[in-house]
């Protein structure tokens, strides 16, 4: 049985739907963009699909719902050649997804003044598994979203909605976190070699992260080759640590790796571990501001060394 006290309301959704198309037709009339990237209503009832819209007529396609979950900064980095190529675009963006853009940014994949950001207020997106006729409550949203501080996007050109104020919901997140830091050493490693063992090298976390965007990976070379590609434990292993050193001080928090992935790893956990040591080390956290470099990547003479023994 839901418990209605928890229950979020929806009609910003739906407020936020009306505004969205008025302002996608407006921007693709007047030619502030040549495309509008969104979500559009699925084949199955309350689920929604990425959606691209070059005509004004089809801005009426366009939705916004729990059921928007995907990042859709994804479509504008050169994995996504053939979206870029349409010419100035628009993209809608939730929270999560400006902090992807601000990162993309600041790494100069790209440049402000080529894209119109329209930023949605969001209460929170369904989790895994969720229909999308379902209520949005403490039982349906996704984890990321209980502890979410970016529902309202910052740097937008233009921001459509309000939220509605919020039940306060236990952070799982932060309960896992916290669960994880508690164990000893050896505890972690047998907990994330569990995890990892099950991993079969699909890559979709790989295919759906906006800081994805190499055109060819370093572990997809053979010649050297960087990473085992065959999923057993040492290859498994090596991938997941490589690609969590690699988003260290980068990764926006969107979770869309712990949401494609078949195998139900938690990788957004090993994201926030990393996310965490970085702000303890360096005082550095992924926002909404571009910025040139992260901490891996710069040296100051003030950076702590502690860790060198």
């Amino acid at each position: 049985m839901t418990n209605t006290a928890h229950t979020i309301d929806t009609a910003l959704y739906d407020a936020v739907t009306d505004a969205l198309r008025a302002e996608a037709k407006k921007v693709l009339e007047s030619g502030t963009a040549a495309a509008v990237i969104g979500w559009q209503a699925g084949r199955r009832r309350g689920s929604a699909v990425p959606a691209i819209v070059t005509d004004p007529a089809d801005a009426e396609k366009l939705i916004f719902s729990p059921s928007c979950v995907n990042n859709l900064a994804l479509y504008l980095t050169k994995a996504k050649k053939e979206v870029r190529e349409k010419g100035t675009l628009a993209v809608v963006a939730k929270g999560c997804d400006m902090k992807a853009l601000a990162g993309l940014m600041g790494e100069n994949q790209l440049k402000r003044d080529d894209i119109y950001i329209i930023g949605v207020a969001c209460a929170g997106v369904y989790g895994p598994a969720v229909q999308g006729n379902a209520p949005l409550d403490d039982s349906t949203l996704a984890r990321k979203c209980r502890e979410c501080a970016a529902e309202l996007p910052e740097g937008a050109d233009v921001s459509l909605g309000t939220v509605p104020r919020r039940p306060a919901l236990t952070p799982h997140e932060a309960a896992e976190l916290a669960r994880l830091e508690a164990m000893t050493p050896a505890e972690r490693w047998a907990f994330w070699k569990e995890h990892f063992s099950r991993c079969i090298r699909c890559y979709a976390c790989r295919q759906v992260c906006p800081f994805c965007y190499c055109e060819q990976c370093l572990c997809d070379r053979n010649r050297p080759q960087a990473v085992e590609t065959t999923p057993r434990p040492a290859g498994n292993m090596a991938w997941h640590m490589v690609r969590a050193m690699h988003l260290a001080g980068r990764c926006a928090g969107c979770a869309e790796c712990e949401r494609a992935c078949p195998m139900d790893i938690p990788l957004n956990l090993l994201n926030r571990k990393m996310a965490k040591e970085l702000k303890e080390l360096y005082g550095h956290e992924a926002g909404f501001q571009a910025k040139e470099k992260g901490p891996l990547a710069e040296y100051r003479e003030d950076d702590d060394q502690s860790f060198i023994k």
